[in-house]
């Protein structure tokens, strides 16, 4: 079912702050930073030879990143997997039992269709879907 792992997601106070370490100190590329005002969400998309990071930055205190941030601190907020057909991957890992946060998809950060599983029945991991 799934394709390859799109992204890591992961959770930062401060874009600016992080591309210090991930960008001058690690190497990663920065491909361009977009604001996502209707989600209070701000990401900042790296590539390090095909391996993509996401920078995610809450940017306001009701934003799910901002919660995430201040409940636990930075770090993997989760990973992202390729899915060829987004619908009948929600259909069948539901009927596994897998626990969906969005039982259809909606745009990501990208424009693309993606949808959330739960991660009370993924082994404590946030995982996206994301149809490319």
């Amino acid at each position: 079912m799934l394709e390859k792992l799109s992204h890591i997601g992961i959770a930062v106070k401060s874009i600016e702050e992080a591309l210090t370490l991930y960008r001058d100190i690690l190497g990663c590329s920065l491909e361009k930073i977009r604001e996502m005002p209707e989600r209070s969400l701000k990401v900042a998309f790296l590539d390090l030879d095909g391996t993509h990071i996401e920078l995610l930055e809450g940017t306001g205190p009701e934003s799910a990143i901002s919660k995430f941030v201040e409940k636990r601190g930075g770090g993997i907020h989760h990973l992202c997997f390729n899915v060829s057909n987004i619908d009948e991957a929600l259909e069948s890992l539901s009927e596994e039992g897998i626990r969906l946060i969005d039982r259809q998809a909606r745009t990501g950060a990208e424009g693309n269709p993606v949808a959330f599983l739960h991660p009370k029945s993924t082994g404590r991991v946030l995982i996206e879907l994301e149809q490319d």
